[in-house]
């Protein structure tokens, strides 16, 4: 029986329904700008930290507008695998963002999201909570 409930716990994680407050949030980060893993997963209080937030990223859905390149790894490394992350880093250059051996320079280009916004989302979350 474990087997089962692990696999339906995969299934819910990675449906599209689960991963919309996290696609919300990441269409807010403006162009130019750029946001890390952990600090989308510490936004939105994510469960699992900044892997969770990885896997949002990777479970993006396409043509939806849904900015997945303005998230990196700590310290700005670009994480993903070929052929994405050459398509993150020209995107990201598209934007005038500045990469230098696969990092951003976050001094430059760290999107630091107001403190309201995460207030709001927090508070949203605890009335759905209930």
């Amino acid at each position: 029986m474990a087997p089962e409930f692990i696999s339906v716990v995969v299934l819910e994680h990675t449906s599209a329904m689960s991963w919309d407050p996290v696609f919300r949030f990441v269409q807010r980060i403006p162009r130019g700008r750029v946001l890390t893993y952990g600090a989308l997963a510490k936004a939105l209080r994510l469960p699992g930290g900044a892997r969770s937030a990885g896997r949002a990223m990777a479970a993006t859905p396409s043509g939806k507008g849904i900015p997945w390149h303005r998230v990196v790894g700590e310290r700005g490394k670009i994480l993903i695998r070929e052929p994405y992350a050459s398509l993150q880093r020209k995107l990201l250059e598209s934007e005038g963002v500045v990469i230098v051996e696969s990092r951003v320079d976050l001094k430059r280009h760290l999107w630091k999201p107001p403190k309201q916004s995460m207030l709001k989302h927090s508070t949203a979350k605890k009335r759905t909570e209930k």
